[in-house]
């Protein structure tokens, strides 16, 4: 499966300048690996550039019908803060998916490293939305250059 999967990461706030370039590299690099017999997509689940990638993998699914949607989730408890559209959107997708996975039962400190970890662990591509040199997504792209993945920052 490792072979065959692509993992994604990305900042929760794309800038809106950006944002239409950001859905067209995205896409065109996500049909790229489709085309060339990636077949898994794991996704986080966060706001922001998470949401984004899941919404067009759900949305790819009506052309390339074997494709999946892989939820790697940090805890059940995730949107316990979110604004209610957002908890919308988040059950419209793993409705949607093909597969989800929690790392955790409850929320603690580490577990979104975690979810990061286990998204990079079983992929061989990585795609990101990385602009600045700190964060989660910073650890979760250096993480996934130190496991060999190949990298592509849509925000470049």
């Amino acid at each position: 499966m490792i072979n065959k999967s692509c993992c994604f990461t990305g900042h929760r706030k794309i800038d809106s300048d950006e944002y239409t370039m950001i859905v067209e590299k995205l896409e065109l690099k996500i049909i790229e690996l489709i085309e060339n017999g990636i077949i898994y997509f794991r996704c986080g689940g966060a706001l922001g550039f998470d949401t984004l990638v899941a919404k067009l993998i759900i949305n790819l699914k009506i052309k390339y019908p074997y494709i999946k949607l892989v939820l790697i989730l940090p805890c059940i408890e995730q949107t316990k803060w979110w604004k209610e559209e957002d908890k919308e959107i988040y059950k419209y997708i793993i409705d949607n998916s093909d597969e989800v996975l929690y790392t955790s039962k409850n929320y603690f400190r580490g577990c979104m490293f975690k979810r990061n970890r286990m998204l990079v662990d079983e992929s061989r591509f990585c795609i990101c939305y990385l602009t600045k040199n700190n964060g989660g997504t910073f650890y979760t792209v250096n993480y996934a250059k130190e496991k060999g993945l190949i990298v592509y920052n849509v925000a470049k």
